[in-house]
């Protein structure tokens, strides 16, 4: 892609700013999940639409007055949620109308509609004629229709500002959403969001934050930014274009950067999960595996068995959480474990091995460790953790401190085990 090109895409990145204000006493109080909120976000994401704020209100008029004025000093998109409907406490449309000065103009066509979707869909329920408030709607709308309910959305334009406003019940609010809102919107934006995840395993998001701080800091499209999530981080790299493949081209000189500074703990790119690796690579290879697992539960089984089409590569696994489990079902030698007890190394390894003997897998994964919230009987600390990975020619075993907390020490220890399998079919040190 030529400069000019890079330049016009990120000029074109320029995008219009929305505001969602959210209006219900209910989530205000809590008793109902501000869902509509995440749905209008994804999909002004996916559009390229800036988005700064939400805001929830009550169902209180001078209050959504307020928020309304606030939300017109700092967005030229404004979108509601809830309010439409045909009660006393459904204020909205009213609201918006008097505060843009608008009139409500009666939809004869609206109207019909709505009856005869009370007389053909809604049999055991009477029509009352406050259901024709919803009929009503500010002058020179777009109405959109309501494909699930009976409260049509609308848009209108006013003082350089685009006012929607969308149904409350989740699954009405969704369907126009995809239906009517995204089309009117993609009118409006002339650019276009496309991110790729970058997933880590092996570094603490402040330890890759270090790494990565002067790249991030000297972005602005596209911008990069790391997210937490359990025993690992990801990466989001985000940017605004014309089109997809302008989007691509701006980000691919900051992938390859944040590549060769990562190295191979980068597990994958936009791969969703190290299981979801795992699979594929075990699939690509034509290799099999089985787990065998003790303070984690068989959480790795889980984990991989959560993905379509496992049952190819992964054969099962088997969790042997106490001393005599290991030596029934895994082969585990007794002496050892009377010798060693069942947190080190010798056991992680023999466990392995028996899980992948017992299955005739080509690999086997295991995990043996403290999870808590005690110590063990030999004095093993919390988060004292041995994952071992052995084929019919190699063996693994990591000795691991994890963190000191029991779901955290699983899902790290789980991972560890899935990092094993990873690093081994790409012929990367196991270390």
């Amino acid at each position: 892609m030529t400069n000019t090109s890079l330049q016009n895409a990120q000029s074109n990145a320029i995008a219009h700013t929305a505001e969602i204000i959210a209006v219900g006493t209910e989530l205000l109080l809590g008793k109902t999940a501000n869902t509509n909120a995440q749905d209008v976000s994804q999909v002004l994401s996916e559009l390229g639409i800036n988005l700064f704020f939400h805001t929830v209100v009550g169902d209180n008029v001078q209050r959504l007055k307020q928020a309304v004025e606030i939300a017109k000093g700092r967005a030229d998109i404004l979108i509601t949620t809830g309010g439409l409907g045909p009660t006393h406490d459904d204020i909205t449309k009213q609201t918006l109308a008097e505060a843009f000065g608008k009139k409500l103009i009666f939809n004869e066509s609206v109207a019909k509609k709505i009856r005869d979707f009370f007389e053909k869909r809604l049999l055991v329920m009477t029509m009352t004629d406050n259901n024709f408030r919803q009929a009503e709607f500010p002058e020179n709308s777009i109405i959109f229709d309501n494909e699930v309910g009976t409260a049509p959305g609308c848009a209108f334009e006013a003082e350089g500002k685009h006012v929607i406003m969308l149904p409350g019940p989740p699954r009405e609010c969704r369907a126009m959403l995809r239906s009517g809102v995204a089309p009117y919107l993609q009118k409006l934006s002339q650019s276009e969001l496309h991110s790729h995840n970058i997933h880590v395993f092996g570094l603490g998001e402040s330890a890759v934050e270090a790494k990565l701080s002067d790249l991030m800091q000297s972005l602005w499209n596209p911008t990069l930014a790391p997210y937490a999530q359990d025993g690992e981080v990801m990466l989001r790299l985000t940017a605004k274009a014309g089109s997809k493949d302008e989007a691509d081209a701006l980000m691919m000189p900051v992938l390859q950067t944040v590549r060769e500074t990562l190295g191979d703990i980068i597990y994958g790119v936009d791969t969703g999960s190290l299981e979801n690796t795992v699979a594929m690579l075990l699939q690509e290879r034509g290799m099999t595996l089985a787990a065998a697992e003790s303070c984690t539960g068989g959480l790795i089984a889980k984990r991989l068995t959560d993905i379509p089409g496992i049952s190819k590569v992964f054969m099962g696994g088997i969790v042997g959480y106490g001393a005599h489990s290991k030596a029934a079902l895994l082969d585990v030698d007794k002496s050892l474990l009377e010798e060693k007890g069942t947190v080190c190394k010798e056991v992680a390894l023999a466990m392995a091995d028996g899980v992948r003997k017992r299955f005739k897998t080509d690999i086997g994964v295991s995990v043996t460790g403290v999870a808590g919230p005690g110590s063990d009987i030999s004095g093993h600390e919390i988060g004292t953790v041995f994952t071992a990975l052995t084929t019919k020619d190699q063996s693994f075993c990591r000795n691991l401190r994890l963190y000191h907390d029991r779901n955290r020490v699983r899902i790290s220890a789980s991972s560890h085990a899935l990092d094993m399998i990873r690093r081994f079919l790409t012929g990367l040190e196991i270390i």
